[in-house]
């Protein structure tokens, strides 16, 4: 993901002159073809990341269009105050990317681990909230930041994420991806685990349950149509993201439900634990320990599906 958002930030640059990319002490190496086409609009702010999101605020009062970029809980939770207060009171047009959210530097240990950067977004005032899934996404995902006019947040993966999609898909703020139907449980999946939930509905199939799975790249606004049909026609509704279970989109879906939505479709998220992990090992191991593998998920959806099926009998 991150070789995308380099990618697809250098062709902005050379289209547009207001574009400046921010980075706080990171990605280097990455963004030397950046630099070729832009070198004095490249600016290096070193790990002081607050003062970053400062620099990009005043950036944009000035009609530039910054995009602030680093590794996602330091430019989110370590930034919360002047991510408020600099840019979102003001609703600048501040592009603001976290690079290896959730689970991907599992590794590094909680320092990196990124789980909360969802929540303590989306409760900010005029900010949006993007979580592109792969590669085409994440290029989709800038162009419509680059055309809002607010500040917007995009929490994207790091490397290795499978390519979900076969060509560009229609992303637009607001509005979920439909990748198949299903009549019997839909997943709906934000950012990095729409690979999992394609998966998840292949193993359902088997089974004989009809899955269906749609991405959801924006996390706010919510696609509150989809929402809508989904919870007026299916029994069961599945959120599925690499953040904790509370305040995520899983939370997010579940506050909508519980306003708008009174038909009693079931709603099952699918979460990172209410807990720190304190042990390292790869993002794949650390999906196992929070139940986010497909042969975990699966195993719930069928037991839930079974439980409902008890109850209506």
């Amino acid at each position: 993901m991150r070789n995308a958002f380099a990618a697809e930030v250098t062709e902005m640059a050379q289209r547009d002159k207001q574009v400046v990319l921010l980075s706080g002490d990171i990605g280097n190496r990455l963004f030397d073809q950046y630099k070729e086409v832009a070198p004095d609009r490249f600016i290096n702010c070193g790990v002081a990341e607050a003062n970053m999101i400062s620099v990009a605020a005043g950036l944009s009062f000035c009609g530039l269009r910054p995009i602030a970029y680093t590794i996602a809980p330091f430019i989110t939770s370590r930034c919360f105050e002047q991510i408020k207060v600099d840019v979102c009171y003001h609703r600048a047009p501040v592009i603001i990317v976290g690079t290896g959210a959730g689970l991907s530097y599992a590794s590094l240990g909680s320092t990196h681990h990124s789980f909360e950067d969802i929540a303590i977004m989306r409760v900010l005032p005029e900010m949006t909230v993007m979580c592109p899934a792969d590669r085409r996404e994440v290029r989709l995902a800038l162009r419509q930041a680059l055309a809002h006019d607010g500040p917007v947040y995009i929490r994207i993966g790091k490397k290795g994420e499978p390519d979900v999609h076969a060509c560009d898909p229609e992303l637009a703020i607001g509005r979920g991806i439909v990748l198949r139907k299903g009549k019997d449980v839909c997943f709906l999946s934000t950012g990095n685990m729409l690979a999992v939930a394609v998966e998840c509905a292949e193993q359902l199939q088997a089974h004989g349950v009809s899955a269906g799975v749609i991405s959801c790249p924006t996390v706010k606004p919510l696609d509150e149509h989809l929402l809508s049909q989904l919870f007026a026609e299916l029994p069961l509704v599945c959120t599925l993201e690499e953040h904790s279970i509370i305040g995520g989109f899983g939370a997010a879906v579940a506050e909508w439900s519980k306003r708008h939505s009174d038909s009693g479709a079931g709603l099952l998220s699918f979460g990172i634990a209410d807990e720190f992990m304190h042990e390292t090992g790869d993002q794949e191991h650390a999906r196992r320990q929070f139940g986010l593998t497909a042969p975990q998920v699966v195993a719930r959806v069928l037991s839930t599906l079974s439980t409902q099926s008890g109850e209506r009998s």
